[in-house]
């Protein structure tokens, strides 16, 4: 690994660590009082923790999985203290988060066999799903990945708007229609010009909100029924935008969206500005879809590769 590799992994480390402060905080002060007064895990404990885990919007369904692992560890080996409550802890959860395929920790790369890489970026308004696509095109040119956008979201006034403008601040080029414009057609346009200029990735903005879920997912079924006249395995990657300060209703949000279409990467936004960071593990273990994607920050650096390790280590040590 080169030096700028090495400052790079350590920077991003800083800003995870500063980016779930709130949730760790939150998170240690109710394990804290979890295991107060106590010198081994025994029933107390464990309803305990699985009182504080709830709280930190971990999940009643993922919480009552770590819960059982925990006691069934507990009861095989008989007496654990409680200084090793916060190594199991850590160990379940990691192993939660493998079993879903969450924070892999790979980079922001492509397949070699999928060009151009086609992401469909699904949500609803006010999640950060506009930022996170600008945030994820300058990550991918950042390691040398030619990308483009795409402005299907042509149903709210800005989006375009606020499309453009990333594109322009990331330094790459978007195919848009305006408002009110065939959403499919906006799609079919970006593939066309990506595929002629040989692109490595298609980025595709989609509305947030239609009139119901029948709609929503007629319309997203259609961007990609007419991607795959020029791409049959269009889109590669259907992402699911959730703000994580938004807790339990980010999983009510899910879905919703799980329901319309296939969604098969998560991208957890906002987690800086909330204790509720939990919810990247219950979502992940719900639903039995990867996290890929957390945003820690306001900079287009922070939007970052989840990395389930690195993510339970900054929250638990």
């Amino acid at each position: 690994m080169g030096l700028f590799s090495v400052f790079s992994k350590k920077k991003q480390k800083e800003d995870l660590e500063k980016g779930i402060d709130k949730t760790k905080q939150s998170v240690f002060a109710k394990l804290s009082k979890a295991v107060a007064g106590k010198s081994k895990v025994d029933d107390e404990v464990l309803d305990n923790l699985e009182e504080a885990l709830v709280t930190s919007d971990v999940g009643v369904h993922t919480t009552l999985k770590i819960i059982d692992r925990i006691e069934a560890r507990v009861a095989k080996d008989k007496y654990l203290g409680i200084q090793e409550l916060n190594t199991m802890l850590k160990e379940e959860i990691v192993d939660l988060l493998e079993e879903n395929n969450s924070g892999d920790g790979a980079d922001f790369d492509i397949p070699e066999n999928k060009k151009p890489y086609v992401i469909m970026v699904v949500g609803v308004n006010g999640v950060g799903k506009t930022t996170t696509i600008g945030k994820l095109a300058y990550n991918f040119k950042n390691v040398g990945k030619s990308v483009v956008l795409g402005a299907a979201d042509t149903f709210r006034a800005a989006a375009v708007d606020q499309l453009t403008i990333w594109a322009e601040r990331v330094g790459v080029p978007i195919v848009s229609q305006g408002m009110n414009a065939d959403p499919a057609s906006v799609a079919y346009d970006t593939l066309r010009s990506a595929i002629a200029k040989n692109t490595d990735v298609v980025i595709i903005d989609t509305a947030g909100r239609l009139h119901n879920k029948i709609n929503l997912m007629n319309e997203l079924s259609k961007i990609s029924r007419v991607m795959q006249k020029l791409i049959p395995d269009a889109p590669h990657e259907i992402l699911l935008v959730l703000d994580a300060s938004t807790g339990q209703n980010a999983i009510e949000q899910a879905k919703q969206f799980i329901a319309a279409t296939e969604v098969n990467a998560l991208a957890l936004t906002k987690l800086d500005g909330t204790a509720k960071g939990g919810v990247v593990i219950g979502v992940s273990d719900q639903f039995k879809i990867p996290v890929k994607y957390i945003g820690v920050g306001e900079k287009m650096e922070h939007l970052q590769i989840f990395d389930r390790k690195e993510f339970v280590n900054s929250l638990f040590d």
